[in-house]
């Protein structure tokens, strides 16, 4: 806890806080049976199990997690004696939602003590500071990006892209019961007509929606941040005419990390997109244990329900901290961290203008957590890189038992993107290749549910187990390039390297969609 009256680094004091002023707490309240929901994630996402596809609903789902009546009435007991009354609860039960003036918490270290089963957001502590993982660098100019013929291109595009991963034509959505979705926070929001100028410039070459169909959340005024206007874009010209929604959580409303408010709308509804592209991170260092861990529990529900979220892998390489010792560490990312999404690095082409070989895009992020443990699905192909590699940092710079990531990568350099009305190129970014990704996979789900296949659900047993059968041509292994990290003279600014099979800088490699779609329907 802060000693009093000594804010962090990079805040200061502001006055007291008005009386009246409403404050918002999430309370996110002790679930049951924790230990089966984890073994129910990995049972309906592992192929080799009896549960595999065999998804909860949400009415199930709270059921299985639901606190218990005694953990329920203590807490509404704690929150009437404290005269807490404007209280909702999300459907599975497991967090609350409470408004109150500021004077009714005189004091917060007295409500930190309080007999709460669970956890308190929105009163303890400090936010960190947010970042978008995309690296944009936009300027004004003319479109004319179109990919020529014979490969010839200025700029990443929608027909680049489904040049490079073989995607045709009728590689489209057709089903009206798929849908996918990606997340805006941070005061990003999306534009209707700069999607429609955007599929009209670069998306004559296949059918597609020029339109969102759905916003869960408010969706702000003013100009369009070019974050929301990439992802977008191209998880609806990845995932050509599929439905499309967008989960949009304005502003900072309170100290949570900004993914929390997202997770709360998951878990409040009942019927949701299949596929959920996400291009924003936190250092993990910079999160509590407690808010890291039940994060990755609303992962794991997601899971059980069968949905597949997608995470930028961030675009910091192994990233960097110093310890108050002085010596430097890699710095890995959150939610990229997490043992169960599917996080996505980033690539370049080997030569910039020709749809060709890719390489390791330099800014990738990748690496170790050094808070979750390696998971089984990936434990044969993590522990072949570290016995394989040529060249591997020092080993204190790293956990090298912890969840490696990322687990899959697109191209990630040198994109159009349509924002406030004028072509942009040069963004550049793991939040370009996540949501490309993203699409090629509800496109996947498409074809399965068109042969009455559950979805794919969270992707990597599957993947994993795809890829250790053998050599496939269901993604391109990217093999050169390295990514960056401290700057010292130990490292020299270098992190980790790719290599054959999986590494932590692109994964397994990228899509090679005809490929990967013959094998995700045998799995």
């Amino acid at each position: 806890r802060l000693p009093r009256g000594r804010p962090p680094a990079g805040w200061i004091p502001a006055g007291r806080v008005a009386p009246t002023q409403l404050l918002v707490l999430t309370l996110a309240l002790r679930q049951s049976h924790t230990a089966r929901l984890a073994q129910l994630a990995d049972g309906v996402s592992d192929p080799g199990s009896l549960l595999y596809g065999k998804f909860l609903s949400l009415e199930q789902l709270r059921e299985l997690v639901r606190p218990s009546p005694v953990t329920l009435a203590a807490v509404h007991e704690w929150l009437q004696g404290a005269g807490v009354t404007d209280c909702r609860s999300v459907a599975t039960l497991d967090f609350l939602e409470c408004v109150m003036p500021t004077r009714w918490v005189p004091d917060a270290p007295a409500w930190l003590r309080a007999p709460v089963p669970g956890a308190v957001g929105g009163l303890h502590r400090f936010p960190a500071k947010r970042k978008v993982v995309s690296k944009a660098w936009a300027t004004e100019s003319a479109p004319g990006a179109q990919s020529q013929q014979g490969g010839f291109h200025l700029g990443v595009t929608p027909s680049v892209l489904r040049k490079r991963y073989n995607l045709t034509k009728e590689d489209i959505g057709a089903l009206s019961n798929n849908s996918q979705a990606c997340a805006q926070f941070l005061e990003q929001y999306f534009h209707q007509a700069d999607l429609a100028e955007f599929m009209q410039l670069f998306g004559r070459s296949f059918g597609h929606r020029s339109c969102v169909d759905r916003v869960v959340g408010q969706q702000g005024q003013g100009r369009a941040g070019l974050e929301a206007s990439l992802d977008v874009e191209y998880i609806m010209s990845a995932g050509a005419n599929i439905s499309t929604w967008v989960f949009s959580n304005p502003g900072r409303h309170e100290t949570q990390e900004p993914f929390l408010a997202w997770l709360l709308l998951l878990s409040n509804m009942s019927a949701l997109p299949w596929v959920h592209s996400v291009s924003y991170g936190d250092d993990e260092d910079s999160l509590s244990g407690a808010y890291l861990q039940r994060v990755n529990a609303e992962f794991q529900k997601a899971a059980v329900r069968g949905l597949t979220v997608l995470f930028a892998s961030g675009d910091e390489g192994a990233g960097c901290r110093k310890s108050p010792g002085g010596a430097h560490a890699f710095r890995p990312s959150f939610p990229a961290s997490s043992p169960y999404v599917t996080t996505v690095g980033g690539t370049a082409f080997k030569n910039p203008f020709l749809v060709s070989l890719e390489v390791t895009d330099y800014i990738s992020g990748g690496g170790f957590s050094n808070v979750f443990p390696r998971p089984d699905y990936q434990a044969a192909a993590v522990k072949k890189f570290l016995q394989s590699a040529p060249k591997l940092p020092p080993s204190s710079y790293y956990n090298s038992s912890g969840r490696a990531y990322p687990d899959l990568a697109a191209l990630s350099d040198n994109y159009w993107v349509v924002s406030n009305r004028i072509p942009l190129p040069w963004v550049s970014g793991t939040s370009a290749s996540t949501p490309v990704v993203a699409g090629i996979v509800a496109l996947i789900n498409d074809r399965r549910l068109q042969r009455g296949l559950p979805a794919l659900g969270f992707l990597n047993p599957v993947l994993y187990k795809l890829q250790e059968k053998g050599p496939t041509a269901a993604l391109f292994d990217v093999t050169q390039g390295c990514h960056l990290s401290c700057l010292d003279a130990v490292v020299e600014g270098q992190g980790f390297c790719a290599g054959p099979s999986w590494d932590p800088v692109t994964g397994w490699g990228t899509p090679n969609y005809p490929q990967l779609l013959q094998a995700l329907l045998a799995a």
